[in-house]
């Protein structure tokens, strides 16, 4: 990986953004809805679902620039060094952080991945029951616990990640756009980690251990088939 390393920094960088970062905001609104209740997750995810070539959209556009972005990301971590001098002390522990929630980030997604979207690949679990599938994680103290870390840390890795986009790609350019970028994100760092915790909380309802009855759904099976 070290070939081409300006390519593979930008492109890494790069998909950050653009599909990763948005697919984690399209995530973060998604359980979001589950504060709304049972009926609007369900609504969401369906309307999710209903999407043409929805698969195609998973794989080319969500896991393979995910795959790439985590595997690079994780060398990166693994063989970058603090550069005091260079980002300032503040920086430089950012930089660490950045590192340290790349590696929390990729293991609670693998794990959630596994527990959630794959099982429903194999058939185990239906799209329409994936509430109740939170609902039995988040019941639970300590996998309750290890989700609030997971999604505290996928919330600074982008946050903070978007903050280094934005210089890398000469878009704040001086201390003072930087100062004020620092500003920004850490203030949608604290929003997104507030509306994933919420979400989390609302898994808890025992609204969540039944099916609910809603638009498009006729005895648990959608519609559309």
């Amino acid at each position: 990986m070290g070939k081409n390393s300006y390519f593979n920094r930008k492109l890494h960088s790069l998909l950050g953004v653009i599909p990763v970062g948005f697919f984690l905001i399209e995530h973060l609104l998604t359980n979001f809805e589950a504060t709304k209740g049972p009926e609007a997750f369900v609504d969401q995810i369906n309307w999710l679902n209903s999407l043409p070539l929805v698969l195609v959209l998973e794989i080319v556009g969500i896991w393979i620039p995910l795959l790439y972005h985590a595997v690079y990301g994780l060398y990166v971590a693994f063989t970058a060094r603090n550069n005091v001098s260079r980002y300032g002390y503040f920086r430089n522990q950012m930089f660490l952080w950045q590192r340290i929630t790349g590696v929390l980030t990729f293991l609670f997604v693998a794990w959630h991945f596994f527990e959630t979207r794959f099982q429903v690949a194999l058939g185990n679990v239906e799209h329409e029951r994936l509430g109740q599938t939170m609902h039995d994680i988040v019941s639970q103290p300590l996998l309750l616990t290890v989700y609030v870390i997971g999604v505290i840390a996928a919330s600074f890795h982008f946050t903070n990640g978007m903050w280094s986009f934005l210089v890398s790609w000469g878009i704040t350019v001086g201390p003072r756009a930087q100062r004020v970028s620092s500003y920004i994100w850490i203030g949608l760092f604290l929003v997104m980690s507030v509306m994933f915790i919420a979400s989390l909380v609302a898994f808890k309802d025992p609204q969540f251990q039944e099916l609910p009855v809603v638009s498009g759904m006729i005895g648990g099976v959608t519609s559309n088939g």
